[in-house]
C-alpha cells in the first residue's frame, strides 16, 4: 500500500450458529468510535500510524496506493434517477432494510432502527472513503454503501463478537473467496478503512502474496513442459503454502501492542510481467494487536475433486487438482469465518478484466492487448468450471454453519435482489 501497502488497519466481527444480536456486543465499540468520526482521528485508540487518513478524508487508499474507485452500478440498474431522500433515521432505516443483504446477514429490521445513528455514522463515512457527497449520492452510490458494505460490515462485527464471545484470543481469520474482477479488492479496502475509522486493527492478505518466486514458477513450468495452466502463476501449486502458512499463523497471534510482522507482497510487474516476490525490505509491517485478518483470493475455499472428473473438464488441471489437496490444512483450516461472493457466469470475468485494462489505459499505464487478456483469463476458466459448482453448493473446505457467508453479486457487481439460500 502506497503509506499502507496491503496490510495493516482497525477492524472487527462476530457470529455463530447462535448468532448474537448487533447490541451492546457489537454495537458499544462501534458508538463508542462513531460519534468522532467528524474530526480527525489520530489520537484514537489504536488509531496509530493509520490516524491521518481521517484528517481531511476524501478516500481511502488502495493497496497499490491510488485512491479507490469504485464504478460498477446497483442491481437492478436504475434507468431514471429515483428521488430519495435519507434526512431522516426512520427514511434511511427504511431505505436499508431493502437491502437484499440484511437476512444473509443475520441483521434483523429491529436491529437496524434501534442502532441507525451508527448505521448513519458510518456510512457518511464510508461515503467519504469512497469520494462520495452523503446527502447528494445517486442510486448506485447509495446501493453501494448501504446495501452492499455496511451490511457485509455487520456481519463480520458479529462474527467477531462471537469469536471474543467463545474465548478465542487470537485473531479472527476471515477467509473471502470471490472471481477476479467481482470487486473483492475495494470491498476488502473499504471494511479495513471502516475497521479504522472504529480504532480496531484489521490486516489484510492475499493469496497472490503467497505466489512462487520467479525462480520457482520457472521450475514449476519447466516441469510440467506443455501444460499452460502451471507456466504461469495462479492455479493451485503456484504458491508458497509454507509462507501463506507462516504468515497466517503470525498475523493471528500478532496480539499484542508493540509486535510487528513484515508481510509478504509480490511484485506482478517483475521480469515483464512475469512477477517475482517483492524483497523483503519492501514488505509492509503491520502493528499488533490485530483484531482481525481479511484473507482473500479468487480460489480460496476450493475442494478438490477427482482426478477424473477434472480430467473431463481439462487434462491439464490434473496435476492443479493434486495440488489443491494440500491448500486446505495449509491455509484453509485457519480460517474463522467465510465470505463468498458468488457471481452468474465465469465469463463475466473476461469484461471485468477487460474493463480494469481500459481504466489502466486510459489513466496512462501500461496495460494488457485483448488478446493478452483473454489468454491469462483462459487459465483460470478450467478451475473455475471444476470448482466453483462445489464451493456454491457446500460452501469452501472448512465452512461451518453460522460462519459462512455467501453472496451473489451480478454482472454490475451489485448484490441480486434474491440471495442464495444458506448452504449449512
Amino acid at each position: 500500500m502506497a503509506p499502507f501497502p496491503r496490510g495493516a488497519r482497525p477492524s472487527g466481527p462476530a457470529s455463530a450458529k447462535a448468532t448474537p444480536t448487533l447490541s451492546a456486543q457489537v454495537a458499544a465499540p462501534i458508538a463508542a468510535h462513531a460519534a468522532g468520526l467528524a474530526s480527525p482521528i489520530a489520537s484514537a485508540p489504536n488509531a496509530g500510524l493509520h490516524g491521518h487518513i481521517f484528517a481531511g478524508l476524501v478516500k481511502s487508499p488502495s493497496r497499490t496506493g491510488s485512491p479507490a474507485l469504485v464504478v460498477p452500478s446497483a442491481s437492478p440498474t436504475p434507468s431514471v434517477e429515483t428521488v430519495v431522500s435519507l434526512a431522516t433515521d426512520g427514511a434511511l432505516a427504511d431505505y436499508i432494510c431493502q437491502s437484499p443483504l440484511l437476512a444473509s446477514c443475520n441483521i434483523t429490521p429491529e436491529e437496524v432502527k434501534s442502532h441507525i445513528m451508527q448505521w448513519r455514522k458510518l456510512g457518511v463515512q464510508l461515503a467519504s472513503q469512497l469520494g462520495f457527497e452523503h446527502d447528494d449520492m445517486d442510486d448506485i452510490q447509495r446501493l453501494r454503501v448501504y446495501h452492499y458494505y455496511l451490511p457485509v460490515f455487520f456481519w463480520v462485527e458479529k462474527q467477531l463478537a462471537a469469536h471474543r464471545t467463545s474465548g478465542a484470543k487470537h485473531a479472527l481469520v476471515v477467509g473471502i473467496s470471490a472471481p477476479q474482477g467481482c470487486g473483492k479488492t475495494t470491498l476488502v479496502e473499504q471494511l479495513e478503512a471502516l475497521y479504522t475509522a472504529t480504532g480496531r486493527t484489521a490486516a489484510s492478505v492475499s493469496i497472490d502474496d503467497f505466489y512462487l518466486t520467479y525462480q520457482d514458477q520457472t521450475a514449476l513450468g519447466q516441469a510440467h513442459p506443455g501444460n499452460p495452466l502451471l507456466q504461469y502463476r495462479g492455479n493451485a501449486g503456484s504458491h508458497d503454502l509454507k509462507l501463506g502458512t507462516d504468515t497466517l499463523k503470525q498475523l493471528r497471534e500478532l496480539t499484542q501492542p508493540g509486535q510487528q510482522l513484515a508481510v509478504p507482497r509480490y511484485n506482478k510487474s517483475a521480469y515483464a510481467g512475469r512477477g517475482d516476490r517483492a524483497d523483503p525490505s519492501a514488505w509492509p509491517s503491520v502493528p499488533g494487536p490485530v483484531d482481525v485478518v481479511l484473507f482473500e483470493g479468487w480460489m480460496s475455499g476450493f475442494e478438490p475433486v477427482s482426478d477424473e472428473q477434472v480430467a473431463s473438464v481439462d487434462p491439464n488441471l490434473v496435476p492443479v487438482n493434486q495440488a489443491l489437496r494440500a491448500y486446505k490444512a495449509a491455509w484453509d483450516d485457519w480460517v474463522d469465518a467465510w465470505l463468498v461472493v458468488r457471481i452468474g457466469d465465469p465469463q463475466w470475468v473476461f469484461k471485468w478484466r477487460l474493463q480494469a485494462e481500459e481504466r489502466m489505459r486510459a489513466s496512462g499505464k501500461a496495460g494488457m492487448t485483448d488478446a493478452q487478456i483473454a489468454d491469462f483469463v483462459a487459465r483460470f476458466m478450467p478451475a473455475y468450471k471444476a470448482y466453483l459448482p462445489g464451493l456454491y453448493a457446500k460452501g469452501p473446505t472448512t465452512a461451518r454453519a453460522g460462519k459462512t457467508l455467501i453472496i451473489e453479486v451480478d454482472e454490475k457487481r451489485s448484490p441480486v435482489v434474491h440471495q442464495p439460500a444458506p448452504v449449512l
